[in-house]
């Protein structure tokens, strides 16, 4: 066992703290850098940490501040503490997915039907005893609900008819205001009147699906994908041209833009900020060649941006919006999957597509929600969503750490496991011998929930994959099940061989 040297300078560099930074922020930076150690393998499982004596001292650091950095890392199960004896490594790195080669996809594939394997998995979402891995949406103790009650109901003082009629067409002015100011954070630089809001980011893509096609026409999607979005698709009569998709960085530019030449693809809809199920995060570089890439052909590109928010990282990542110089990126998101699923809040900024957008929004739903809809522009407003987002991006992140480590104590040593830098999900390879269809059917008997890889393409590809969320703050009971989980997959290794 390596025991570490104060003395070591070399090992552990010296922070230069200003007298004016904050205690959170100090436990904060020193917690991360210890992380980041313990991750790239130059800390062990097993090595004992510095005390905390001395890493105030060395750090320049109170003790109370050197506390809360070991604290925050036993959250994240990258530490341990032992009686008597101090604090030591516990982490053990997951073998991570590997950059994936696919198989040449067909420009049309025949459709096969998964729409009962989703019916089942959403079948389970109820019960008593369940252990819902299969659920990627903030639960209950992650959301501000007495904040989002007070909002509610000042929004319904304010309004001089209790927010009982219609609200304007394109959406609460307000809501639209804010949604403007938040776009600077992803490099926009959009005004009120380019927002339309909607029911939820699904409501969303499908007005902006609508705009820029007509059955029959096919639209390029990345594979794996959201199987929510195959509904939408199939509703309005589209064709599917499939992307693979990368877990690290997203959809295959490259592959696309060798389709486009035989292919005639009429728009793109991709999720390029911490894709479901992959996590996949887009490099900036490659949103800005891939919206260069569609214009210069004059195709129109939805991104759904619901996760963009989500980011584990110190900044939130730019989207394709960003790069959009001709008004053909049509960019949607909502509040679903960072603050209130159940509000039906969503927008979307359709660039030249605005009058058809709009035309759509007449015809569906005349009007977006007029009490809910008020009370998130005024959530917004006040400062309130800012506070919680940086409560749940920073409890999100913990919990992914704690799951990944779950996974990587209880499943096979062969299981390899995405490292996601922002969202909701981990994307899971499992052996080759394992059904995932299979091992979802399976593990509803033992009271856990998955979602099995085959429902997140069209021909129940990814045989062998699974998604679970990390949504849920990790308990006994979630390791519990995650844990029997893993012996679940051991056995169906057995029989299979």
């Amino acid at each position: 066992m390596l025991v570490l040297s104060i003395t070591e300078a070399n090992y552990f560099p010296k922070m230069k703290i200003t007298t004016d930074e904050k205690d959170d922020f100090l436990y904060h930076q020193v917690a991360e850098r210890l992380g980041q150690q313990i991750e790239n393998n130059t800390l062990k499982a097993g090595d004992k940490l510095i005390s905390l004596r001395a890493l105030s001292r060395e750090q320049g650091i109170s003790l109370s501040t050197a506390y809360k950095a070991f604290i925050e890392l036993e959250n994240k199960g990258y530490v341990e503490a032992r009686p008597k004896s101090g604090y030591f490594v516990r982490y053990k790195p997951a073998r991570r997915l590997k950059k994936q080669t696919f198989p040449h996809f067909p420009s049309e594939r025949a459709e096969i039907d998964v729409d009962e394997m989703i019916r089942q998995v959403y079948r389970t979402l109820s019960g008593d005893g369940m252990v819902r891995l299969s659920l990627a949406v903030p639960p209950v103790e992650l959301i501000p609900v007495a904040k989002l009650n007070k909002a509610l109901m000042e929004a319904v003082r304010n309004s001089p008819e209790s927010c009982t009629n219609y609200d304007e067409i394109p959406g609460n002015l307000n809501l639209r205001k804010q949604i403007a100011r938040y776009a600077f954070n992803w490099g926009g630089n959009v005004t009120a009147d380019e927002i339309i809001t909607t029911h939820g980011c699904m409501e969303a893509v499908a007005f902006c699906l609508k705009a820029v096609t007509e059955p029959g026409d096919t639209i390029a999607i990345e594979s794996p994908v959201y199987f929510g979005i195959f509904n939408v698709i199939k509703i309005l009569g589209l064709k599917v041209f499939e992307v693979p998709s990368d877990p690290q960085e997203g959809p295959d530019i490259d592959f696309l833009e060798k389709a486009l030449d035989s292919v005639p693809i009429k728009a793109c809809l991709f999720v390029t900020n911490f894709s479901n199920p992959t996590g996949a995060l887009m490099p900036d570089n490659r949103k800005k060649q891939l919206v260069e890439m569609l214009a210069a052909r004059e195709i129109p590109m939805i991104e759904d941006d619901i996760y963009g928010e989500m980011y584990f990282g110190k900044s939130r990542p730019k989207t394709c919006k960003s790069f959009d110089k001709k008004g053909l990126v049509m960019l949607c998101s909502s509040v679903s999957k960072t603050l209130a699923p159940g509000y039906r809040v969503g927008w979307c900024i359709p660039g030249k597509f605005w009058d058809k957008v709009i035309s759509n929004k007449i015809t569906q739903t005349v009007s977006s929600a007029t009490p809910t809809h008020a009370a998130i522009g005024i959530f917004f407003e006040t400062g309130r969503y800012d506070l919680h987002m940086r409560n749940l991006r920073k409890a999100l992140h913990t919990q992914s750490l704690r799951y990944i480590q779950a996974v990587t104590e209880h499943f096979p040593p062969d299981t390899q496991i995405s490292r996601p830098q922002g969202g909701y999900v981990l994307w899971i390879e499992l052996n080759t011998k394992i059904n995932a269809f299979e091992l979802f059917e399976a593990a509803i008997l033992q009271n856990v929930s998955i979602a099995p890889g085959q429902i997140f393409s069209t021909d129940a590809r990814f045989t062998n994959y699974i998604r679970i969320s990390f949504g849920a703050p990790f308990t006994t009971e979630i390791d519990a099940g995650l844990k029997r989980l893993g012996a679940l997959i051991k056995s169906l290794e057995d029989l299979s061989e």
